[in-house]
């Protein structure tokens, strides 16, 4: 009765248009006031709570970081680093494109920072190189999702606070499959500009390159930084987040000097704007699982699935499901949110490891980001080029079939993600 209530006065909302936040703390309120025997203090101190979250902490640091990084030149540089060295190849530049992703991805942390950064300098300049603009905002569409997947990621740092998962060990199961999806996408570019005859650019000389990637090197340098800070015991992931946003903000005001003073008040405020948003989110939709674990929904659940003798890879493939339908509506920190309190206790009674569950969400996320109706990465799009919704969907629909095979594999082959933190942990 309480679970029927609590899930139908969340999808109500949401369906009244209410913002997802708004849903589910006013859904949470209801349920404990009129079903749960939780006082409203309970749910008082559980917001504050969630505000000293610690793991939580890196979110708005990671956010000020991937700014200073997006508005800071960084990207650009980037993007001249993978032309020198994969523009050479058919389809060169779309390639360029997808590693210059796979780079930006890794300081920024954001699939729409992603597609922005790289997507408003790239797009355009594969239109006058010749390629179809349909072509060319396919596969930034497609390829910016990697912005969640490689580390350092937003939406790994909520999993591992929602599920009290190691967020090193996250970060560190995301390489492998990042640089994967990115290597599939290539592959696939590549096929396909041979078929079309797609141009290719001038090979560079060995001068071009090392001048392009001493160019980039300050941007490169932060994913050392970051991956080499934690995993060699020198600071926390919540420590790496502050390192990286006083790092960008460094190498963009003094070394790079894309900005200057007059513009850091304004960048500060997006980054804010974009924090409280998102901690508004996660505040309610911890307040929500608040309610699940109260009421031990969770763990119901998972004692009516073990009972029923479903096997782990028939619940993986319910997990895949449930995550595609709701990436197709709700935004990723929402359903990491509210799906991950109640996967994780089945999962680990099933042998799951919750680390592998996690790159499972994650990937399932990046595909939801690039459906219709709602996906983030496909409005961002529309955002930086001159083509229509429709145009955009159209665009981006065909890669979506190899990020459907890719989430299988990483589904039936744990050791594509677990490979490297069972060799370092």
């Amino acid at each position: 009765m309480t679970t029927a209530a609590l899930f139908m006065m969340l999808f109500v909302f949401m369906f009244m248009g209410m913002p997802v936040a708004v849903a589910l703390g006013l859904s949470s309120l209801i349920t404990i006031l009129v079903f749960g025997h939780d006082s409203l203090a309970s749910l008082a101190l559980k917001l504050y709570e969630t505000s000293e979250h610690f793991t939580l902490l890196a979110i708005p640091f990671f956010i000020l970081g991937g700014v200073f990084m997006t508005t800071g030149g960084v990207a650009r540089r980037m993007i001249r680093f993978a032309v020198a060295c994969v523009g050479h190849f058919h389809g060169g530049l779309a390639m360029a494109s997808v590693l210059a992703c796979m780079l930006f991805a890794a300081v920024s942390g954001s699939s729409p920072a992603t597609v922005v950064a790289v997507g408003s300098i790239v797009i355009a300049g594969m239109v006058r190189a010749g390629y179809p603009q349909s072509f060319a905002a396919g596969v930034v569409c497609n390829a910016g999702t990697l912005g969640i997947l490689i580390p350092p990621s937003i939406v790994m740092v909520v999993y591992g606070a929602a599920t009290e998962t190691s967020v090193g060990k996250l970060f560190m199961a995301g390489i492998v499959p990042g640089i994967l999806l990115g290597l599939l996408l290539m592959v696939a570019i590549y096929i396909l500009a041979r078929m079309r005859d797609l141009p290719r650019q001038p090979t560079p000389t060995l001068r071009e390159i090392v001048d392009s990637a001493r160019d980039s090197l300050w941007g490169l340098l932060l994913v050392v930084i970051i991956l080499g800070g934690i995993y060699g015991g020198v600071f926390t992931p919540t420590e790496a987040a502050a390192v990286s946003a006083v790092y960008a903000f460094v190498v963009a005001l003094f070394v790079y000097r894309d900005i200057g003073w007059p513009q850091v008040p304004a960048m500060l405020v997006d980054a804010s704007k974009i924090t409280v948003m998102l901690m508004f989110i996660i505040a309610n939709a911890l307040l929500f699982a608040h309610v699940l674990t109260t009421e031990r929904i969770p763990q119901i659940i998972a004692e009516h699935i073990v009972a029923w003798g479903m096997p782990a890879w028939g619940f993986l493939i319910v997990v895949n499901l449930l995550l595609l339908v709701a990436g197709m509506f709700m935004e990723p920190t929402g359903i990491i949110l509210i799906m991950a309190p109640i996967l994780f206790p089945i999962a680990v009674q099933l042998g799951i490891d919750p680390v592998h569950l996690g790159i499972i969400m994650v990937v399932n996320l990046e595909i939801g980001m690039v459906t219709p109706p709602v996906g983030l990465n496909l409005f961002v799009t529309v955002g930086i080029t001159d083509m229509t919704i429709g145009e955009v969907i159209r665009a981006a629909l065909p890669w979506l079939s190899l990020l459907l095979v890719f989430l299988v594999i990483v589904t039936y082959v744990p050791q594509i993600a677990l490979f490297l933190p069972n060799l370092l942990f």
